[in-house]
């Protein structure tokens, strides 16, 4: 019988599985701050194609959703910009985890507690098959990125700060 690690059910895949969305399970081992580059290097992937999903807040304290490259940072500045707001920073991981319902480190986009505006840097649209959290520490599943705008909304952002 093969081993293949099945991750038990998390409020993502729940949510993917319910909307008939088809995925891929990526487990890894999560080491802490190694981020989307630890988990591409681990699971052979380009960072360019593993996304990491950030919870930001804007000037009035709402939480906002960013889903953006693993090998790029966002630039703050023209995410305000893009969304109309004055100010966004990322959030403190507490306020983070209350927002989400997820363990920073193992936030994904879909299943958060709350609901949330989303934006997803444009060229992610792009891959075809991207990976994203899937809702727990060490594991990422593969979907069709244009799931994001068409389950959860998404908008299109260019804020990719330039290398």
């Amino acid at each position: 019988m093969s081993k293949t690690r099945h991750v038990s059910e998390t409020p993502a895949t729940q949510f993917l599985r319910q909307h008939k969305v088809a995925f891929t399970e990526h487990p890894y081992d999560y080491v802490d701050h190694g981020g989307a580059r630890e988990s591409a290097r681990q699971l052979g992937l380009d960072p360019h194609v593993v996304v990491k999903t950030l919870i930001m807040e804007d000037e009035a304290a709402r939480p906002l959703v960013v889903v953006m490259h693993g090998d790029r940072e966002v630039s703050t500045k023209n995410l305000a910009r893009q969304t109309g707001a004055k100010k966004i920073a990322p959030c403190h991981p507490e306020t983070a985890q209350r927002h989400s319902g997820y363990q920073v480190g193992g936030t994904s986009p879909f299943g958060t507690r709350k609901r949330m505006p989303i934006w997803v840097e444009a060229t992610v649209l792009d891959i075809p098959v991207v990976y994203i959290n899937g809702g727990r520490r060490g594991y990422l599943v593969g979907i069709d990125p244009r799931v994001l705008v068409d389950l959860l909304g998404a908008k299109p952002v260019n804020a990719a700060l330039e290398d």
